[in-house]
């Protein structure tokens, strides 16, 4: 999709890098089930069916990490959808133009999440990006976005550098997410271990593990 947009990949587990956060020390864990929401971001048939021009290779793995995830986060999971809009404006004009077959409406099969992703929250964007006030306000009083889904190096990457930049704790879980190719994944965690400790690269064992301690 666009960059293109997201799909995921890689074997990134030798990138995983862990900061130790700066919490005051009454303040819970990073990981811990008191502050965290799992936003799956745009985990959708465009990216995950194989005659779409967004197909993701590492699709599967994305969804199976999220997956796994899910039940161990409660109500505290919000899913995304990337929509098109009903006219581009803009550079978007230029966008469609090289992506007709996506300018289609929001309730088009191509913008479905995938089997056994529904039933949580549901925030539908038309940008990259999935920060906002609904991502915001899924949040409450928790300070912390577990980010899964794809693409790597688009809708995941934008919406981890847009929350870090609102002041939230951002955790990353590599083998959750897929990109527009396995280069494109990895180089998308590359730059987002840039900015360590706003944004962490987690695997989905370690946020699973650190749940468990602290549930």
């Amino acid at each position: 999709m666009g960059l293109l947009e997201p799909r995921c990949a890689g074997d990134a587990g030798d990138r995983i890098r862990r900061s130790a956060p700066l919490l005051a020390s009454d303040r819970p864990a990073p990981g811990s089930a008191a502050v965290s929401v799992l936003a799956a971001i745009d985990v959708q048939r465009v990216f995950a069916d194989a005659d779409s021009p967004w197909f993701s290779d590492g699709w599967e793995r994305a969804v199976e990490g999220t997956r796994r995830l899910i039940p161990h986060f409660g109500e505290r999971v919000v899913t995304t959808r990337f929509i098109a809009p009903e006219q581009p404006a803009g550079a978007w004009s230029d966008y469609y133009r090289d992506w007709p077959f996506a300018l289609v409406p929001a309730s088009d099969r191509l913008y479905d999440l995938v089997p056994g992703l529904e039933g949580h929250r549901t925030i539908s964007t038309t940008t990259f990006g999935k920060w906002g006030p609904e991502l915001d306000d899924a949040l409450d009083e928790d300070r912390e976005l577990v980010l899964t889904g794809v693409a790597t190096d688009c809708c995941v990457l934008s919406t981890a550098l847009s929350a870090a930049d609102a002041g939230i704790r951002v955790r990353v879980v590599v083998d959750a997410c897929a990109g527009s190719s396995d280069q494109a994944h990895r180089r998308a965690l590359d730059v987002m271990a840039l900015y360590a400790p706003l944004i962490e690269l987690t695997s989905v064992d370690a946020v699973l593990a650190q749940r468990h301690a602290s549930g």
